[in-house]
């Protein structure tokens, strides 16, 4: 089993930046591919980005140049570097661990002001 739980979601202005955490505990081991997902209310669940376990990055074409994706693995923990934030952004996030088994955390919410 994977546990993970992700934290920075915030209420922040529109062009702002914010950083998401998701910490990864339990079969690491087991990980290959981890990721972010988000959803706006009344929409699906989208892909935003991942990070494979050799670092190669890959990006929804509706963030690609303003996001960053990063792995610590020392600290079993992927980030998600969010800047030049737009309204359209605002979702709750979700981080995604892929392995033997696909892994969610609960969520944390993106809130962007116009």
């Amino acid at each position: 089993q994977v546990q993970l739980v992700e934290s920075g979601g915030d209420l922040v202005q529109a062009g702002g930046s914010l950083r998401l955490s998701c910490a990864a505990s339990g079969s690491i081991s087991s990980i290959n591919t981890m990721g972010w997902y988000r959803q706006a209310p009344g929409k699906q669940r989208e892909f935003v980005a991942r990070i494979t376990s050799r670092s190669s990055t890959y990006y929804a074409a509706s963030v690609e140049g303003r996001f960053n994706i990063s792995r610590d693995n020392a600290k079993n923990t992927v980030y998600l570097q969010m800047s030049s934030l737009k309204p359209e952004d605002q979702a709750i996030y979700y981080c995604d661990a892929k392995g033997a088994y696909d892994y969610w955390g609960q969520g944390t919410q993106v809130t962007v002001s116009s």
